[in-house]
């Protein structure tokens, strides 16, 4: 059974803590030494098969126009406020001598001529979008090969080039483009250091120990270090997505502190009933660690479901990230008992300062109750609880009403991915992006490449050219290029309103369903709309269409395991509604904060976008395994008291107030740390931290403090229905829950109770 071969593990580590910790040590050492060797830099490509801007980039490709690769772009003004590029001499040559810096960089392709444009004329300079009608601003773009050739030293070399330009030419010089997209390095470094910080405060106030506060820091450390470094290695292998490693971060400080969290205070209580520390640790674990153990499960198997949106970059994304769980799980039955058996009986009392703390926070309670055994603490859940328990009717209804109505946002929910315009000032993507937006219109920064193959109908690229360039979301149409071996033509096209706006998509759509088709006609000639605004909205797209597939398929998983776990069907089927119904609330706020502006401010958000097309999805799959965390360290409690007692009332109110101020540390942790993400620049990990962060308080405080005893008090003995031939058909053992599994820990139940 599950709770022996943990009893056997918890009780080993610690029993030989040395051994298991220097073997820790030498794993995470080698992981390391491996990602410097072997590992990889992470990189975007935001695409799928089958899509059509995967079609335009297989015929840009084909017509070697250089299309297909990456791109940057260097955005140039004078610094004198009233110079122009048309009558500052000085500025012209700095411009020339810029474009030729730029051309010699390593991978460069080519570059556009600003200066050239402007020896053309006025005319011809705005008709290339090189340089802005007032001559104030011009642009250099510069053309990469695909991304399968670059590395982040060739964005260094770009950026290196603008530092050392800006000391000496009379010019402001801004930079943006796919390159950066690609190839900047993700946020999270400070907010790490700011999680962990904030975890270790809450952990001290929890437990009043600088001990027991510092084991589950120094086990995330541990693992996430683990964790990295197996992702930097994969890498190496494959392309991971450059969110991955900051939602890796989050994720693994959040559930690997959790995780100890469960596995320490169940280890603090054993102690303080007096048993030895190497056996208070091989107990805690074959209780605690259990719930961890499918809790992980959980985590991973969600995670791992976003395979069914077959978009390969957030596949790989999930599978880094799942890697990141698999370790902090493995740590929490390994590592920690070890790092519990070398700390000995120290765990079972508070420190001075933390017990200072705990007489003036907790007056008389605290002085007369042993801290260790949580009776203190205790006290006021159930008071808490049996009050919810004598008025379940009340706060059901009131706390799923407040749910709703912070979901209902949510049907106002826009995909898209929020472009360099949403950055903050300081970075000079935004400040290339608002000089492009200024010069040459906001579409200019989120150009679409149509690719038309006319299989010996020269004709139709001349109408499609025309056509497209009436349709009134296109501002202007580029000069087109004609492959001459392949007869594939290339048409660049800026839309007149900025990538992440609605109506570009519109736009797309509409070319792609009615201006094409209509220029091309019944022949056989193709084209596809391609470039990244297209293939990010492609993207958009289609995991919304999976969306709902994804959704049934982790309900029904969690639903099967949680009915394995509890031999139940109403506990399983309310755990799933109740979570879907906390993860409804999160995506309404995360809505109402960057569609709609409400408190943006706060977190750093300087203008509203859209929802992030993979971050749903993503989110969904994270926070219903993170979720599952408390639901099963809750009502493994509640079951265990039930066992025993063979009441509802009574199990109830002792299985959650046994689990209250853990789960509520647990709670605040993982929200102190997705808060620190929160205010990171890129508006996709500010969309992760507080989705996340929010998802998690509610679902510890309304849902697992109100809704859970409400509800489970309404349901009284039928909470632990099961028909009995669904009983015979369940497995026990290592999957199914068997009521012996509390006799391997020395508490055995009262014989079974559940109506069958």
């Amino acid at each position: 059974m599950l709770s022996k071969a943990l009893l056997r593990l918890g009780a080993g580590a610690a029993r030989h803590p040395w051994r298991v910790i220097a073997a820790w040590l030498i794993a995470t050492t080698l992981a390391v030494l491996a990602a410097v060797a072997f590992g990889g830099r992470t990189a975007d490509s935001m695409t799928a098969p089958g899509l059509d801007s995967g079609r335009a980039a297989e015929l840009i490709e084909r017509a070697g126009t250089g299309q297909e690769g990456m791109t940057a772009q260097v955005v140039v003004t004078p610094l004198d406020d009233g110079a122009t590029f048309f009558d500052d001499d000085g500025a012209r040559t700095a411009l020339t001598r810029l474009r030729a810096e730029v051309k010699r960089l390593p991978h460069v392709l080519g570059t556009s001529d600003p200066a050239g444009a402007l020896g053309a004329g006025r005319d011809t300079a705005v008709r290339g979008g090189l340089v802005s009608a007032d001559g104030r601003i011009a642009v250099v773009r510069v053309q990469y090969p695909d991304q399968s050739r670059l590395s982040a030293d060739d964005l260094d070399a770009l950026v290196g080039l603008g530092d050392r330009l800006r000391a000496e030419l009379p010019l402001r010089i801004e930079m943006g483009g796919s390159l950066f997209y690609a190839f900047s390095d993700p946020d999270g470094g400070a907010s790490e250091l700011i999680g962990l910080l904030a975890a270790a405060a809450i952990l001290f106030l929890a437990f009043g120990s600088l001990v027991a506060a510092a084991l589950p820091i120094g086990m995330a450390v541990f693992g996430l270090t683990f964790g990295v470094a197996t992702m930097t290695v994969l890498a190496g292998v494959t392309e991971v997505p450059t969110f991955a490693p900051v939602l890796g971060s989050m994720v693994g400080l959040g559930v690997g502190i959790d995780y100890a969290l469960f596995v320490l205070a169940r280890h603090r209580e054993y102690l303080a009933r007096g048993l030895d520390p190497h056996e208070a640790a091989g107990r805690a674990v074959a209780t605690a660690g259990r719930p961890v153990v499918f809790a992980g499960g959980t985590v991973v198997v969600s995670i791992l479901g976003l395979a069914v949106a077959n978009v390969p970059f957030m596949t790989v994304g999930g599978l880094a990230v799942s890697i990141v769980v698999l370790i902090m799980v493995l740590a929490s039955v390994t590592l920690l008992p070890a790092f519990l058996g070398a700390a000995g009986p120290r765990l079972g009392r508070a420190g001075r300062i933390g017990r200072a703390l705990r007489t003036r926070t907790r007056g008389r309670l605290a002085r007369r109750r042993d801290p260790a055994a949580g009776a203190a603490h205790a006290a006021g859940w159930r008071r808490w609880i049996g009050h919810v328990g004598r008025h379940p009717v009340p706060y059901a209804v009131g706390a799923a009403g407040l749910l709703l109505t912070a979901a209902l946002p949510v049907l106002g929910l826009r995909v898209g991915l929020p472009d360099d315009g949403s950055l903050p000032q300081s970075r000079t993507e935004r400040r290339a992006y608002d000089l492009v937006a200024e010069g040459f219109g906001p579409g200019t920064n989120g150009p679409l490449v149509i690719a038309v193959d006319p299989t010996g109908d020269r004709a139709v690229v001349d109408r499609l050219v025309t056509t497209v360039a009436a349709d009134p979301g296109i501002a202007s149409v580029a000069p087109t290029h004609i492959d001459r071996a392949t007869g594939i033509a290339t048409l660049v096209v800026f839309p007149t309103t900025s990538p992440q706006d609605k109506a570009t998509a519109d736009t797309i759509a509409r070319l792609r369903t009615d201006v094409l088709p209509t220029a091309i006609g019944p022949g056989p000639a193709r084209a596809h709309v391609g470039g990244a605004a297209a293939s990010l909205s492609d993207v958009g797209r289609r995991t919304s269409q999976r969306l709902p597939v994804f959704v049934a398929a982790v309900l029904a998983m969690s639903f099967l395991l949680l009915m394995l776990v509890f031999r139940s069907v109403l506990v399983p089927l309310k755990a799933v509604l109740l979570n879907l119904l906390s993860i409804g609330a999160a995506y309404g706020i995360m809505v109402a904060v960057f569609q709609w502006g409400w408190g943006g401010a706060l977190i750093g958000l300087e203008a509203t976008v859209p929802i992030v097309s993979f971050i749903p999805m993503f989110l969904f799959a994270i926070l219903f395994g993170l979720s599952m965390d408390y639901e099963v360290f809750l009502l493994s409690r509640v079951r265990e008291e039930y066992l025993r007692t063979g009441d509802n009332g009574t199990a109830i109110v002792e299985g959650v107030s046994r689990t209250a101020r853990i789960i509520t540390s647990a709670a605040l942790i993982m929200v102190a740390v997705f808060l620190s993400f929160a205010v990171a620049d890129d508006p996709s990990t500010k969309m992760f931290g507080l989705g996340l962060a929010t998802a998690i308080l509610i679902d510890a405080t309304v849902v697992r403090m109100v809704l859970v005893p409400a509800t489970m008090t309404l349901l009284g003995r039928t909470n632990w229905w099961l028909p009995k031939w669904l009983d015979r058909m369940l497995p026990r053992g290592p999957v199914g829950t068997d009521d012996t599994d509390a006799e391997s820990t020395g508490e055995a139940p009262r014989p079974r109770l559940v109506d069958r």
